[in-house]
C-alpha cells in the first residue's frame, strides 16, 4: 500500500579527495553543480530534475553512502512515517531545515542491514537546468560529459534482507518489484519501488552491513549509454564491466568507478511496476544471466568490490 513516498531524493556520497570526485561527477558524468556549503559539501543534479539537488559529495577518510533521502507527498506524511518508524524500532533523528542548503526538515532513521536513510518533504525547487518552464525546449544547450539526466536508485549489500523488506513495504510503502532466490527459497536480492520505476532501491545479501554497491543515473538511449562508453574511456575511467544488459530489470548499463572507489551506473530502459503485478523472480542457478544477460556470467569485481 502506498504511504506518500514519491522518489528517491537524495544520496550523499563520501568522497577522498573534492577536485578529483568533481572531475567525475560533475565533468564525466555530467551532473550540474548548484551549491556548496561551509562543511565544503558540493551539491549537484541531473538537468532534468526539478529540486535543487540529488547528489551531496562531502570529503572523507573513507569512501562510500552516508545516506539516501526519499521524498514525501506532504510534511503530514513524513509526520506519519515518523510515528511508524518509531513503531517499527528504527532509530531516528530529527535534521531540521537547512542542515543540507535548501532542504527542509528531515527524518533520518537506520534499517536492519545497516544502512540510514531519510524521508522529507520540502525542498527549493529549481527547475530543470537550462529550460523554462513555459515553453520548454527539447533539452538544454550547455550539458557536459555524459549529460545525466536524473539520480535514478542506489543498490546496497546487507546482511537482514527481510527486515528491511518489512521496513520499505509495510512501513515506507515500497512495492518488490524482482528478487532472486536461492534453492532453499531465500531471498538473496530484492528490488524495491515507490513509483512505477524496475527500482528506487535495490539489496543484495552480504554478511557485513552498510555496504554501498553503486549509485545509479538515467540516460535516455541505448546510443547515449554507448556514448557515455566512450567518454568513460576517453577520461581512462576505472570501469568494472559494460556495456551490456541486466536479466534482472532488462536495463541496458555500464558500470564504472569514481576516483574514490565508489561505484557509478548509468543506463537506460527497463522494465516498469505497476502495484497489482507479482514480483518477477529469478533464481541463483541462472544469477550470471540476471546480473549480466549477454555475458551470463558473473564478474567477481561486481560482486566483491564495495565501500
Amino acid at each position: 500500500m502506498k504511504k506518500g513516498v514519491m522518489r528517491p531524493g537524495h544520496i550523499q556520497i563520501r568522497v577522498l579527495d573534492m577536485d578529483e570526485a568533481l572531475k567525475h561527477y560533475r565533468d564525466l558524468l555530467g551532473l550540474i553543480e548548484m551549491d556548496r556549503d561551509d562543511q565544503g559539501r558540493v551539491y549537484l543534479k541531473g538537468w532534468t530534475e526539478v529540486d535543487k539537488f540529488s547528489v551531496v559529495l562531502r570529503e572523507s577518510d573513507t569512501p562510500g553512502m552516508d545516506f539516501t533521502g526519499y521524498k514525501c507527498v506532504s510534511e503530514a506524511v513524513v509526520d506519519q512515517l515518523r510515528e511508524e518508524l518509531i513503531a517499527f524500532g528504527c532509530q531516528l533523528e530529527d535534521i531540521p531545515a537547512g542542515e543540507l542548503k535548501g532542504c527542509g526538515r528531515r527524518v533520518r532513521f537506520d534499517s536492519p542491514t545497516g544502512h540510514h536513510f531519510e524521508i522529507y518533504a520540502t525542498k527549493e525547487q529549481t527547475g530543470k537546468w537550462g529550460l523554462s518552464p513555459t515553453n520548454p525546449e527539447a533539452w538544454p544547450r550547455g550539458l557536459t560529459g555524459i549529460k545525466a539526466t536524473r539520480f535514478d536508485h542506489c543498490l546496497l549489500y546487507g546482511d537482514d534482507l527481510d527486515g528491511t523488506l518489512k521496513l520499505f513495504t509495510e512501513v515506507l510503502g515500497f512495492d518488490l518489484a524482482e528478487q532472486v532466490l536461492d534453492e532453499n527459497n531465500t531471498r538473496v536480492a530484492q528490488f524495491l519501488t515507490a513509483s512505477m520505476k524496475a527500482h528506487d532501491v535495490a539489496f543484495i545479501k552480504h554478511p557485513e552491513k552498510n555496504k554501498f554497491h553503486h549509485a545509479s543515473f538515467y540516460l535516455e538511449t541505448w546510443e547515449d549509454v554507448l556514448r557515455a562508453a566512450d567518454l568513460i574511456s576517453m577520461t581512462d575511467t576505472s570501469i568494472d564491466i559494460g556495456p551490456t544488459r541486466h536479466g534482472l530489470t532488462h536495463g541496458k548499463t555500464i558500470y564504472f568507478f569514481d576516483p574514490s572507489g565508489n561505484r557509478s551506473e548509468v543506463f537506460c530502459g527497463g522494465d516498469y511496476h505497476y502495484p497489482d503485478h507479482e514480483p518477477v523472480t529469478w533464481t541463483t542457478d541462472s544469477l550470471g544471466k540476471a546480473i549480466f544477460y549477454h555475458d551470463r556470467q558473473l564478474n567477481e569485481r561486481f560482486l566483491t568490490a564495495l565501500t
